[in-house]
């Protein structure tokens, strides 16, 4: 039984050592001597490099003329000073990424559909500007995009750089939430929303990941998170802390930790039944600082992907 484990052990760690040299081939600009994870994590999702194509020029309609479905789910973005953006889960979906300048910042919208995760980051580091593609690349089930400036490939759960010449460098990250459309133009009637990208053969307003959420992680090896919890049963992420969603929608707001939680029905699903528009009620969630009120950066992702990333994070189950 021993020797067998060691055999497969071999073998699997001989097979990820030599996918650097195939993935040379492919990426011959990105530098592979300058990783900080272990090549065995690192799988392909299927699609080429930018066979999900990111988006590097995105126009804008005023939310009066935008015609979606108010329920279905956008990720908001709201800097002082400028005018609020929606950006609509149903074209997000099939791009991953939406480079993007609002103001004076330069942003990545980018979100993840396997693990659920829709994160913004500033664009800018201290080697300069940079503008992010999709690398078809998994790890625990995570997209992992690149730069088109050095190449180095960047973990978007993280925000941090884990493959080339920028390995190790870490992104700053934007507040923004999901909401439902209906929400955001409620609150922004002059609020703008991210138009329908064009040139692309695109199903927008399906999801292409029928019933995900109800299955179970895609290409994920990982161990399933503690507590009986499911591994695709969604959780608040505020740093290393996770509470429950079905906490929330039981409860609708709870104060703790340092932070308010509010939960309001009426955004759907994006990984539910092929109609976004159709699936089933989830709701939505806002996270405000106990003390000042003001939003804390935060996201609603599947519990498998915070404990893959957060180990030995908290898990606020409110025993």
């Amino acid at each position: 039984m021993m020797y067998r484990l060691f055999v497969a052990f071999w073998f699997l760690t001989t097979a990820a050592l030599a996918q650097a040299p195939f993935w040379e081939e492919e990426w011959p600009n990105t530098d592979f001597s300058k990783s900080s994870v272990e090549w065995i994590e690192i799988i392909s999702g299927g699609p080429p490099r930018d066979g999900i194509p990111a988006l590097d020029r995105v126009e804008f309609l005023p939310a009066a003329d935008v015609d979606i479905p108010g329920v279905e789910p956008v990720i908001t973005v709201e800097i002082d000073g400028e005018t609020p953006r929606a950006y609509p889960i149903r074209y997000l979906t099939w791009h991953e990424i939406a480079n993007d300048v609002i103001g004076d910042i330069p942003v990545a919208v980018t979100f993840c559909p396997l693990c659920n995760s829709a994160l913004v980051f500033d664009r800018r580091v201290s080697g300069g500007l940079l503008t992010f593609g999709v690398t078809g690349k998994l790890r625990n089930s995570d997209m992992i995009m690149f730069d088109r400036q050095t190449e180095s490939w960047w973990q978007q759960f993280t925000g941090e750089a884990i493959v080339g010449d920028l390995t190790g460098t870490k992104l700053t990250s934007i507040v923004n939430w999901m909401e439902p459309l209906s929400d955001f133009i409620a609150r922004n009637p002059d609020g703008l929303v991210m138009a329908e990208p064009q040139g692309f053969s695109r199903s927008y307003g399906a999801n292409p990941y029928t019933k995900y959420d109800s299955g179970r992680p895609f290409l994920y090896n990982g161990e399933d998170p503690p507590h009986g919890i499911e591994p695709l049963a969604r959780v608040i992420r505020v740093g290393d802390r996770a509470w429950p969603l079905e906490r929330l929608q039981a409860i609708e707001e709870l104060e703790e930790a340092g932070v308010r939680i509010v939960w309001k029905a009426g955004m759907v699903s994006a990984l539910d039944v092929r109609r976004i528009a159709d699936s089933r009620d989830i709701g939505s969630i806002r996270v405000y600082d106990a003390e000042t009120g003001e939003d804390v950066i935060h996201e609603v992702t599947f519990a498998f992907a915070f404990h893959a990333f957060t180990p030995d994070g908290e898990w606020m189950l409110g025993d």
